[in-house]
């Protein structure tokens, strides 16, 4: 099985999936996690660097193959929703909660305010239904929750005990 774990920049994959990785009852759905942002850097699959973004772009055909003959996959990244999966987790943050937690990192206005537009239109979430399906896709907020209530929401994703959800929810006031 392969379980991507998505969401715009800020929305706390990496948090929730670092909180999923140690709990006990996860090692036993047996999948290995894949952090894709670091196998990008770290075996130089990207094609280009974004000066303007400060930001490498991707090459998804090399990560792809660099991950086909792997099966029982977590893979987090903002960019998962666009390898092969079973289930699709998006995860949510209102954008103004995602500007802030961008900016704190030190992420520039223009980037988090950016990112914060994305989240209101529902980009991440439109590419994974879209690529995946409606019936593939669980939709988690993630706004006013820590790491390990999201954690406990993916892992009810991966053991089948929660329902595909899209659509659910709406930054629209936000813009």
């Amino acid at each position: 099985m392969r379980v991507v774990v998505t969401g715009t920049p800020g929305t706390g994959k990496t948090s929730a999936v670092e909180a999923l990785e140690s709990e006990p009852e996860f090692a036993d759905a047996g999948l290995e996690v894949v952090h894709l942002n670091e196998l990008i850097r770290d075996e130089d699959l990207w094609s280009e660097r974004d000066e303007e973004r400060d930001s490498l772009v991707a090459d998804l055909d090399a990560v792809a193959e660099r991950l086909s003959d792997r099966d029982d996959l977590l893979v987090e990244s903002h960019l998962a929703h666009h390898l092969d999966a079973d289930r699709v987790v998006v995860l949510r943050c209102h954008p103004e909660e995602l500007e802030r937690r961008l900016t704190d990192r030190g992420e520039s206005e223009a980037k988090a305010s950016e990112n914060a537009e994305s989240e209101a239109l529902d980009v991440i979430l439109s590419e994974a239904v879209n690529e995946h399906g409606v019936e593939n896709v669980y939709e988690i907020e993630t706004t006013d929750r820590d790491p390990e209530a999201v954690a406990a929401e993916i892992s009810a994703v991966v053991s089948d005990d929660r329902e595909p959800s899209a659509g659910t929810v709406s930054y629209l006031d936000y813009l």
